[in-house]
């Protein structure tokens, strides 16, 4: 490995968090620019599969972009392989919180995602993507007594509601 390998991982990892950071901000526009015309995705073991970077895009705004729907998705650990100048796979750890405040659920829960990646007029950009959970619970979230969602990036702009 090189310093350009190195460049061109650091590359591979800021578009995979610029991802993730458009999925939990709702930014659909933004994380479009993160595909390839024709990527795959195939999320849940490939339960919910969608070919295209508009049926991704049109999925994941439809299933995740209600102002009742907080996420929070963290990636880490990534091994990232260059496979050629401008191919490359990766494995990427995340843990996940959804709480969706109009069905009174928390849902929490880990995965491994698998990637891969092609680098198109200059740019890296995701061409698959899926991962496969290790775990995932739900609880009810009356069942936790005092449990209030006090500050929402939608509802509250973020900013929290308790007084200090």
């Amino acid at each position: 490995m090189n310093a350009d390998d190195l460049v061109e991982l650091e590359a591979i990892k800021r578009v995979k968090y610029r991802y993730m950071r458009t999925l939990d901000q709702k930014l659909w526009d933004e994380m479009a620019t993160c595909f390839t015309d024709d990527a795959v995705a195939a999320y849940s073991g490939g339960k919910y599969r969608y070919e295209g970077r508009e049926a991704i895009i049109e999925f994941l705004s439809r299933s995740m972009g209600a102002d009742t729907f907080h996420s929070s998705h963290r990636i880490h650990q990534p091994e990232i392989e260059l496979t050629s100048p401008t191919t490359a796979t990766g494995t990427w750890a995340m843990d996940d919180v959804v709480v969706m405040t109009d069905w009174d659920l928390t849902i929490r829960g880990a995965a491994f995602y698998e990637d891969r990646y092609e680098k198109v007029n200059g740019e890296w950009k995701i061409a698959h993507t899926g991962y496969k959970r290790t775990y995932e619970e739900m609880q009810p979230r009356a069942a936790v007594p005092g449990l209030k969602l006090t500050a929402s990036w939608w509802t509250t702009g973020g900013v929290s509601d308790i007084d200090a």
